[in-house]
C-alpha cells in the first residue's frame, strides 16, 4: 500500500522544564522519531517529518495543509501545556485525516490521572486509594502514609524523584507545594504500594491484545523508595538510572501474568483507547494488580517499553510499526461507517 505519511511531533522549546532540569525528556521525542522515520521507510512508504511549534493556530494551519494519507502522531503536547496533546488529536480528527494511536477524548482522560482513575475503580479495576491536592486543599486528608506525589497531569516520570514517597503530614505538604509551584496546578497523591510493578502494552481496536508483560526490577540502597523516578529514565550516572531494570517477559507464573494481561485489557477498552496505550501497574499486599495509569501515548522507541515487548511478542520493529499503521487506517475506516450510519 503506497501511502503518504506525515510523522508530527513537538519541536522541543526551552521553558520551564529547563528550570527544574527536566528537558531531557522533551528533546528525547526526536530519538522516537528517527526509527519510526527509518521503519516506515523501510516499509515502502512515503514519509516526511512535520515538527508542531506554538502557537495552536500555527500548528492547526501546518496540519491544514497537510498533504498526507495519515498522520503518524508523536505529539505530547507543547511544553508547559500538557493538554495541547489532545487538541492537536481533535484538530486532526476535525481535518478527517486518520492518524495513529488514542482518540482526543483518551488522551484528554488520560492526562488528568484523577479522573482516569475513577474510571478504572467505576469499571471495577483496582487502583491505589488517592486524592487530587493543592497547597490550598490539603484538609480533609485520608490516606495512609507512605503516600506517593505525583503532577496530576504529566508523564514521562516528570516530577518523581526520592522525595516523592512522602511518611508525614509535614513531608506530604512540602512535596505538594512543590509540585503545584512546578507544574502550575493541582497534584496526585495516592498510597504508595510497594508489590512488584509490572507494565504491558496493548495493541488493536475492537478486538485488542496483549503483550508480553514487563517488569520494572529495581537494585537499589534501602534507603532509596523503589519507583521510576524521573532520574532512571533519563540521567545515566545516577543510582535510579543504574539501579532500574526491565525484564521482558517478566518472570511469573501463568496466573499473574493471566491476571496482569487481562487487567490491562480493561483497563484499555474502559477509557475506550485505539491503536496501542501502556497500562502501569503495581501488586498489593492480596498479590492483585493495581493499575497506576493508563499512558495512551507511550515511547515506541526500539529497546524501550512498548517496543520492547512487541519484541518479546515475536515483532520486528518494523512490523510492529506496520501494525499501528494498519490499526489506525482499521479504526478511520470503522469510524466513516459509523458515521454514515
Amino acid at each position: 500500500m503506497h501511502l503518504k505519511i506525515a510523522i508530527i511531533f513537538n519541536q522541543p522549546s526551552s521553558d520551564h522544564y529547563d528550570e527544574i532540569g527536566e528537558f531531557k525528556a522533551i528533546a528525547s521525542v526526536l530519538e522516537e522519531v528517527k526509527p519510526v522515520h527509518r521503519a516506515l521507510s523501510e516499509l515502502g512508504y512515503s514519509v516526511f517529518k512535520t515538527p508542531l511549534r506554538p502557537p495552536l493556530e500555527l500548528a492547526e494551519e501546518k496540519l491544514r495543509a497537510l498533504e498526507a494519507d495519515l498522520v503518524f502522531n508523536l505529539f505530547e503536547g507543547f511544553e508547559g501545556r500538557p493538554e495541547t496533546e489532545a487538541i492537536v488529536a481533535d484538530m486532526l480528527s476535525g481535518l478527517g485525516i486518520p492518524f495513529t494511536g488514542n482518540p482526543p477524548s483518551t488522551l484528554s482522560l488520560a492526562l488528568n490521572k484523577a479522573k482516569a482513575k475513577a474510571v478504572l475503580e467505576v469499571g471495577g479495576i483496582r487502583t491505589p486509594r488517592y486524592q487530587a491536592l493543592s497547597p490550598e486543599n490539603l484538609q480533609p486528608f485520608h490516606l495512609d502514609f507512605p503516600c506517593i506525589v505525583k503532577p496530576l497531569g504529566e508523564d514521562a516520570s516528570h516530577g518523581l524523584s526520592e522525595e516523592s514517597v512522602v511518611e508525614n503530614f509535614d513531608q506530604l505538604t512540602r512535596q505538594v507545594n512543590k509540585m503545584s509551584q512546578h507544574f502550575r496546578g493541582d497534584v496526585l497523591v495516592e498510597e504508595f504500594l510497594q508489590g512488584r510493578e509490572f507494565n504491558c502494552t496493548v495493541l488493536g481496536n475492537k478486538e485488542p491484545i496483549a503483550l508480553p508483560v514487563a517488569e520494572m526490577v529495581y537494585y537499589l540502597p534501602p534507603e532509596l523508595p523503589k519507583l521510576l523516578t524521573f532520574a532512571a529514565k533519563w540521567y545515566e550516572e545516577t543510582l535510579y538510572y543504574k539501579g532500574t531494570k526491565a525484564t521482558c517477559p517478566a518472570e511469573i507464573g501463568e496466573r499473574e501474568r493471566d491476571l496482569i494481561s487481562q487487567t490491562a485489557l480493561f483497563a484499555f477498552k474502559l477509557l475506550e483507547c485505539r491503536g496501542y496505550a501502556r497500562v502501569d501497574m503495581r501488586l498489593d499486599d492480596e498479590g492483585m494488580p493495581n493499575v497506576l495509569e493508563v499512558n495512551p501515548n507511550p515511547d515506541i522507541s526500539p529497546g524501550y517499553g512498548a517496543a520492547r515487548q512487541a519484541k518479546a511478542a515475536g515483532l520486528t520493529y518494523n512490523q510492529f510499526i506496520e501494525k499501528i499503521v494498519m490499526f489506525a487506517l482499521e479504526d478511520h475506516t470503522y469510524n466513516q461507517v459509523e458515521d454514515f450510519v
